[in-house]
């Protein structure tokens, strides 16, 4: 059962409103003013508040201005209840970071609609997406109501790509975010002598370039398509006005770029340690993970054996012994350039 607090002076729609959520599933906890809503908010630990604006004590603003500041509870979903319907009121309520404005007087669905919308948002945000688009898409259709995938479709700019074409370089100013709209694309750095380190591989639906964007500097790594590539290129204002103007938006983001940390990190200690072997297992895995359709029952791709070796952080030489091996072994099979995974266990056992 979901928490409410319901902070309201006025005892006669404290009394009805509360009613309204309990009889609506929620388990509820009230406050006749701002100071001993914040009391209680301290001990009740909702996970939505309810407050009014002008009350005795401290006021709603002062309320929410508490509650910023306080780690646990800063989060937590915000309603603000009152009967102030001027637009100047709405905003300088959503400006200091309410989620939601209902004014007096409200119906039940009003309320009702309103709570769950916030609910629905705050499960999102606490909900494991998956990184790129998948995670993107999802937040921001639940946030905003909008498909971004069909948006972006429309009115924007597609460029398409040859096999082995630089997509961005390392060292230039970001100025737009690219999504893949069609085919393969890897990212790399490289050292003075030319040889490189796979450090990213993406696929149709993924997008590339954000985090240069966020912290505006310029790109630490070099994007190539591993084939031919259809590219939507969505103008940086874009992605800033979407990113600044939605803290929802926003903190799912920094979620998405922890987890992306937590990869590169798992990459770093996987080249720091692991064996040849192991290496190789690995990004193959990590090739099926990222490019095996659903319901396929083997996995296949075709990777030029640079591409692969690059991956692995090895030479091309060693990287064609290894496959020989693991053909060898019945692990894989090679057919036409093309690698066939035949037993999936044995590579996961072997780096495991």
């Amino acid at each position: 059962m979901k928490k409410i607090l319901l902070i309201e002076d006025n005892a006669e729609i404290r009394e009805n409103t509360a009613e309204i959520l309990e009889l609506a599933g929620y388990k509820v906890s009230t406050a006749e003013n701002g100071k001993s809503g914040l009391e209680e908010a301290k001990v009740f630990k909702p996970q939505l508040i309810i407050c009014d604006i002008m009350m005795p004590v401290l006021d709603g603003y002062g309320v929410l201005h508490v509650l910023q500041k306080n780690e646990e509870l800063q989060q937590t979903p915000f309603i603000f209840l009152s009967a102030k319907s001027e637009r100047s009121d709405m905003r300088k309520g959503m400006e200091m970071g309410a989620d939601d404005y209902i004014t007096k007087p409200f119906t039940e669905t009003e309320l009702l609609s309103a709570i769950e919308s916030r609910f629905k948002k705050a499960d999102l945000l606490h909900r494991e997406l998956p990184g790129g688009i998948e995670g993107w898409s999802s937040v921001v259709e639940t946030v905003t109501g909008k498909d971004p995938l069909s948006e972006l479709k429309e009115d924007r700019n597609i460029n398409k790509y040859k096999k082995k074409q630089v997509i961005y370089s390392e060292g230039n100013h970001p100025g737009r975010l690219y999504y893949i709209l069609k085919g393969k694309v890897k990212t790399f750095k490289a050292n003075e002598d030319g040889k490189e380190l796979t450090i990213g591989l993406y696929n149709a639906g993924d997008f590339l370039g954000f985090i240069p964007l966020l912290e505006n500097e310029v790109y630490k790594e070099t994007a190539e398509a591993l084939e031919e590539c259809d590219l939507a290129v969505i103008p940086r204002n874009d992605f800033d006005d979407l990113l600044h103007h939605n803290k929802d938006v926003a903190h799912k983001i920094i979620r998405l770029l922890a987890k992306n940390v937590t990869e590169k990190e798992h990459q770093l200690l996987g080249l720091a340690y692991n064996s040849l072997r192991k290496r190789v297992a690995e990004s193959l895995l990590t090739l099926m993970k990222k490019y095996k359709t659903p319901n396929s029952e083997q996995f296949s791709i075709h990777i030029s054996r640079e591409d692969l070796a690059n991956i692995a952080a090895t030479a091309t030489e060693s990287l064609i012994r290894t496959l020989s091996d693991f053909r060898s072994e019945k692990l894989i099979d090679i057919a036409e350039g093309k690698i066939v995974i035949l037993n999936e266990k044995k590579l996961r056992d072997m780096i495991n």
